[in-house]
C-alpha cells in the first residue's frame, strides 16, 4: 500500500471513530469540507448516526457559495444548517486587522459550538488540510482554542490529495477552485464594507465566466490588480478590452494584470516578510 492509500485509510478510520455518535462539520461547500462531509456521512449512515453541516452566510462570501453548499449537503445526505452574520462590524473586523481571520473564526466557531451544545453534539470537525498549516492562517489558532477537530491536517492530507480523493468519490465540487473570504482581496487596515466586497464578487464572476480558473481581484484604492494562473495570463490579454470595460464599469479607475500570476495569500507579503 502506498503513502497516499495509507493516509486515506487513516483518515477513514479517524472519521469513522468520530461518527460513532452524531457529529457536526463547519461546511463551506469547498472541496476540503465537502470531502470531510462525504466521508462522515458515509461512515455515519450505517450506524444510524446523523451528520450536521453548518454553513456561514456572511458578507464575506459570494452568494453562489451558499447555493453550492446546499447542493453538496443534499448530495451527501447531511442535515444542513445556516448561521447568518451581517456586516463586518458584527465580527469586529471592519478595519481588516492582521488577525482578522482569527477574530472572525473565533466568533463563527463559537456560534457553531453553541448550536452543537443545543443539539447535544460533542464532535465538531472542519476542513483544514496539511498545506494550510504552512501558510499565514491565524484562524487555525481559533480552531485549536475551541477544540474543533481537523481530521485532514491530522492525517497529513495535502490539498492535492484532497482533490484526488474527492474525484475518486465523485464529489461534485472536486475541481472547484479555492474561494477564500472576500476580505482577503483588500490590504490590512482598510475599512471593509459590503459594497466593496460585492464589487469584487461581481468582477471575479465576470473573469471566471471568460474561462479563467483561479481568479483574484486585489484592490488597492482605485487600482484593481488581477491575479490569474500563469498559464492564463495570455488568455486574460486576449480579453483585455472586455476586462477593462467591465472592471471600470463597476468602479475601478485603473485596471492592472499582475505578471506574477495567481498566488494564495499575496496580501500577506508584508506580514510574512516575502
Amino acid at each position: 500500500m502506498g503513502v497516499y492509500e495509507d493516509k486515506k485509510e487513516a483518515l477513514r478510520q479517524v472519521i469513522n471513530a468520530y461518527t460513532d455518535e452524531d457529529s457536526m462539520i463547519a461546511f463551506s461547500g469547498g472541496v476540503d469540507s465537502s470531502l470531510l462531509l462525504k466521508l462522515a456521512c458515509d461512515c455515519a449512515a450505517p450506524k444510524g448516526r446523523q451528520v450536521y453541516a453548518v454553513t456561514f452566510q456572511t458578507a464575506f462570501h459570494p452568494n453562489k457559495d451558499m447555493d453550492i453548499a446546499r447542493q453538496v449537503a443534499r448530495e451527501t445526505g447531511a442535515v444542513h444548517g445556516i448561521i447568518t452574520i451581517g456586516e463586518p462590524e458584527e465580527l469586529g473586523i471592519q478595519d481588516n486587522p492582521t488577525d482578522r481571520c482569527y477574530l472572525c473564526k473565533k466568533q463563527l466557531y463559537m456560534k457553531v459550538k453553541e448550536l452543537a451544545d443545543e443539539l447535544g453534539i460533542r464532535t465538531i470537525m472542519e476542513g483544514t488540510n496539511l498545506d494550510d498549516l504552512q501558510e499565514y492562517r491565524p484562524g487555525i489558532r481559533a480552531i485549536r482554542e475551541l477544540d474543533i477537530l481537523s481530521p485532514l491536517a491530522a492525517t497529513g492530507i495535502t490539498k492535492k490529495e484532497v482533490r484526488h480523493m474527492a474525484e475518486e468519490l465523485g464529489i461534485s465540487v472536486a475541481r472547484r477552485p479555492s474561494a477564500p473570504c472576500l476580505a482577503t482581496r483588500f490590504p490590512y487596515g482598510e475599512r471593509l464594507d459590503t459594497s466593496k466586497m460585492q464589487r469584487v464578487e461581481k468582477g471575479e464572476t465576470f473573469l471566471r465566466n471568460l474561462g479563467l480558473y483561479n481568479v483574484r481581484l486585489r484592490v488597492h484604492g482605485d487600482i484593481v490588480r488581477i491575479e490569474v494562473d500563469e498559464g492564463d495570463l495570455s488568455k486574460a490579454l486576449v480579453y483585455r478590452k472586455d476586462i477593462i470595460e467591465a472592471l471600470k464599469g463597476i468602479g475601478y479607475a485603473y485596471v492592472t494584470l499582475d505578471l506574477e500570476g495567481f498566488r494564495s495569500g499575496s496580501m500577506d507579503i508584508n506580514i510574512l516578510g516575502k
